[in-house]
């Protein structure tokens, strides 16, 4: 029995379970589950941050901060387009023009702190800004193209990749190069150097460099470009816009291949060397080809006078208090007759268009044979335009039809482009208005408008505008910036010479001179030049009063308005009757915004001989983005 209870006992204690241990209580409340997850998302927020933080600088190192260029340039259009939705409204009139000064602000921003294309941007921008609103005219005349130059150890690289060696030393290119630069602008720099001869005799050049970010940045730059041209046309502003973005974005891409600008420069010099009216007044600087590559050109060194410097252009040519002691002939009226010729000869007879003739792209010096003649000197090849015969004709045609008010002829061109606005556009052509009806001259009474109404009302002329994108030339958006910046030129020297008249000179004679036409062609082209000239007359005797009457009001100590000055108010008038638009005094002036004020090195302000190398506009030859 002992036994048994035994038995009993261990089979009692092998299926027993003691209870589990319960944990003593403690004092603090259980933490939230929340706070458990705190740890995993801060190791989260810390991966994100590196992954971030190692983008950007990849970006930055390897990719010239395009991305990051990008990002920054669609946070800026959203912003600006939200703006525009929310606040551009009836309700919101009297706010309307704090907002175009919001979206001005942020543009500018922009542009000057992504750099590179964005400046050439922004100029195409700044040539057109007349007919924006007036905060985006007044920023964008401030609108410069310079910027820090790259450390000589970058030119060096860019030496060493384009030709193997380095730009200067033993087994240089050069025998001698400065490496601080002379000149830097947005996309390239240039520096002065000396040939390497073996006479011995000094030979120096301007060496111009492109920055090696901008050719990591150019496909960026235009993609970001080409899609926010399409949203803005397609889904915010209803404007025909996009249809520009190919053949900008093309001519930007050959701007930056240098050896494209080096044969730019030795064709327009053939069709110079061709023209005897030009020959001698005109000279376009020799390049080496065989030192020059896509990203570097050499070519000759100029010593002149910017025509940005009024003050030095004056002296040169003797119409100033301080005179240089041998002051060149034909005054400033001289120098902007052959200005005007230069350019109404690329239109009208070669077909072959220098598209960015603003006054930092010109130098004026003594003829090297004819020490007191004048001789102007054009720099900067990257942008030329071709214009074919059929487009020669018919903006010749154009122009003696605006001078003679044929406005069949007018009408007609127009709608072979697919403009919808003749009259309009003839006032843009000649920067003159040009109403062609009654109708036309009366305006649509924007001055009684808000400034929404008044804002729409434009929208709609400019969409009326262009009724057919795809007739329109595209080559008249460069040439159109062309025949801005010229009367621009002239107007900053007091309108010396009658530039619509000289225009149209050649606009005339380029019709009469066409190859292939029959004896009877030839008679009636020319009786018809002969009406022409006669339609001339009233031009020439309302240029000649605005000379005496500036002539007058400058000798009795008064402000004196030139022609240009004139036909600059009238526009403005014509612009606020017609698009509401206020444009600033001066809007047309070639020497103001972006290529107004600071010179890009130095600053010019007396006359300094020839070959002085202190000169502060010595080797302004190629600074391609000014």
């Amino acid at each position: 029995m002992f036994s048994a209870r035994l038995r009993f006992l261990a089979r009692a204690r092998l299926t027993h379970r003691p209870p589990p241990c319960r944990p003593l209580a403690s004092s603090s409340a259980p933490l939230p589950a929340s706070s458990s997850r705190l740890p995993k998302y801060l190791r989260r927020s810390l991966y994100a941050t590196s992954a971030l933080a190692a983008l950007y600088a990849l970006d930055r190192e390897y990719n010239a901060s395009a991305i990051i260029r990008n990002l920054r340039t669609f946070w800026a259009c959203a912003i600006i387009a939200l703006d525009y939705k929310l606040n551009f409204t009836p309700e919101t009139s009297d706010r309307i023009p704090a907002l175009h000064q919001r979206v001005a602000d942020r543009v500018f921003d922009l542009l000057t702190e992504n750099g590179g294309l964005y400046i050439k941007i922004g100029q195409a921008i700044a040539n057109n800004a007349a007919l924006l609103p007036r905060p985006m005219q007044e920023k964008f005349a401030r609108l410069f193209d310079d910027a820090p130059q790259v450390p000589y150890a970058v030119v060096r690289r860019v030496f060493e990749k384009e030709f193997g060696r380095p730009p200067a030393g033993p087994g240089g290119v050069f025998e001698v190069f400065d490496e601080t630069a002379a000149a830097s602008a947005s996309i390239a720099q240039v520096h002065r150097a000396k040939l390497r001869t073996d006479d011995g005799t000094d030979h120096w050049v301007a060496v111009k460099v492109q920055k090696p970010d901008v050719s990591k940045q150019v496909e960026w730059d235009l993609g970001a470009y080409r899609l926010v041209m399409w949203i803005y046309e397609k889904y915010l502003f209803d404007l025909p816009v996009y249809f520009t973005v190919d053949f900008i974005s093309e001519h930007l891409r050959r701007e930056l291949d240098f050896e494209l600008e080096a044969q730019n420069a030795m064709r327009t010099a053939e069709f110079v060397a061709a023209e005897p009216r030009l020959t001698d007044r005109v000279y376009i600087p020799k390049v080496y080809p065989e030192l020059s590559t896509k990203k570097v050109m050499v070519a000759e060194w100029i010593d002149g006078v910017r025509l940005s410097d009024t003050a030095g252009i004056r002296s040169l040519m003797g119409e100033s208090s301080t005179p240089s002691p041998t002051p060149l002939k034909g005054g400033v009226r001289a120098v902007m007759q052959t200005m005007v010729d230069l350019f109404s000869a690329q239109i009208f007879q070669w077909g072959w268009v220098h598209c960015d003739p603003h006054p930092g792209n010109i130098i004026i010096r003594p003829h090297p044979a004819h020490r007191r003649t004048p001789q102007l000197v054009l720099l900067d090849h990257g942008l030329y335009v071709r214009v074919d015969s059929t487009f020669q004709h018919q903006y010749a045609s154009l122009w003696k039809g605006l001078l003679a008010g044929d406005w069949d002829t007018i009408r007609g061109v127009a709608e072979k482009w697919g403009i919808g606005s003749p009259d309009l556009f003839a006032s843009a052509t000649l920067l003159r208005p040009m109403p062609m009806t009654r109708a036309d001259s009366t305006g649509s009474n924007m001055d009684a408008m808000n400034q929404y109404d008044r804002s729409v009302a434009m929208k709609e002329k400019l969409r009326s505008f262009l009724t057919d994108t795809d007739k329109m030339p595209k080559v008249l958006i460069f040439i159109g910036r062309n025949m801005r910046i010229v009367p621009g030129n002239n107007q900053t020297f007091g309108s010396p010479v009658n530039r619509i008249r000289i225009t149209g000179n050649w606009a005339a004679h380029s019709l009469t001179a066409q190859p292939g036409l029959t004896l009877l062609e030839i008679l009636r082209a020319r009786y018809h030049h002969v009406v022409f000239l006669a339609a001339l007359v009233t031009i020439d005797v309302a240029f000649w009063v605005s000379r005496v009457r500036r002539w007058v009001r400058l000798h009795l100590g008064l402000k004196g308005e030139g022609f240009e000055d004139e036909l600059e108010r009238t526009m403005r008038g014509f612009a606020k009757s017609n698009f509401g638009v206020e444009i600033a005094e001066g809007a047309f002036n070639g020497l103001d915004g972006k290529f107004g004020g600071e010179p890009w090195y130095g600053k010019s302000t007396s006359w300094n001989p020839p070959g002085s190398l202190c000169h502060p506009l010595a080797g302004a030859s190629y600074i391609g983005e000014q």
